[in-house]
């Protein structure tokens, strides 16, 4: 059995600096924590907190702590109520994140009527809206029925870990719309590079294993595109939940990983899969 990793998977950019930061503050500040998990990967965030970095989810329990702005970014209401109470700050929240907050806020100053491609409760768009007093509108499947824009002229960002293909469909539906469309494609490249990776390595293997958190945007981006190849896919966050059954008269397995997914644990997962083989 050949097992095969896609080109680009694991770690991006963004989650790289952010874990970087978050350990660099633990080792010199007594007492930090993370306004929400550093990164959407469970294993990674035990991790940390086994290093003495912890997560804490509601402002108002911070007491003296040095507090880490994960890679999605906090609301601007937070970020505001965390420089009047004084608190130290360190901020992780990945530069493509920031863009994408930027160029929002100048297409409505400019009067645009913005969308954007995301899901509203995921924590990146959720401080997205909070830059622009929530004025947007979120649409997170291109391909069912939503609010028809108001305005003549309209503009559509996205979610940095959106796909292209539903970014491209959003697109072609809002230019029906209205009179002119101002795109900007806030999806990062590590994102678009992981998806085609993906996409390839599907279109040539026996089955695809998903590697990242169930609570990952970008990893359950990846198992849809593997899925929409028409390639039995496996979405999973640790070698544990492989299974002797999903290997039966498989030649060849595909391995992609989100970029939350750090790289012990897609080699633990390569290398359940060998013994898997050897032992069958």
């Amino acid at each position: 059995m050949n097992i095969e990793t896609a080109k680009h998977s694991g770690f991006c950019f963004g989650v790289k600096r952010a874990i970087q930061i978050a350990t660099e503050t633990a080792q010199s500040h007594e007492k930090t924590v993370t306004l929400g998990p550093i990164i959407h990967n469970p294993q990674m965030v035990e991790y940390l907190q086994k290093k003495g970095l912890h997560s804490i989810d509601d402002i108002n329990d911070i007491q003296d702590e040095t507090i880490i702005i994960r890679s999605h970014g906090i609301t601007a209401d937070n970020y505001k109520k965390l420089k009047e109470q004084d608190k130290k700050i360190v901020d992780a929240t990945c530069p493509f994140v920031k863009k994408a907050q930027e160029f929002a806020q100048k297409l409505i100053e400019d009067g645009y009527q913005l969308y954007i491609l995301g899901e509203k409760n995921h924590p990146e768009v959720e401080a997205l809206l909070s830059y622009i007093d929530d004025t947007a509108v979120v649409v997170s499947n291109p391909d069912i029925e939503f609010p028809k824009p108001r305005k003549g002229r309209v503009a559509l960002i996205a979610q940095t870990t959106q796909s292209e293909d539903k970014f491209e469909r959003l697109a072609s539906r809002l230019l029906s719309y209205c009179e002119e469309l101002q795109i900007v494609k806030t999806i990062c490249n590590a994102t678009i590079l992981r998806q085609e990776a993906t996409r390839n390595l599907s279109q040539k293997v026996d089955i695809m294993i998903v590697i990242g958190g169930k609570n990952s945007a970008n990893t359950t981006r990846l198992a849809e595109i593997a899925r929409a190849e028409g390639c039995k896919t496996y979405h999973i966050e640790t070698q544990e939940e492989l299974k002797d059954e999903w290997f039966e008269d498989v030649e060849t397995v595909g391995i992609t990983a989100g970029a939350s997914t750090p790289n012990w644990i897609i080699h633990s997962v390569k290398e359940k899969i060998k013994e898997m083989n050897e032992t069958k």
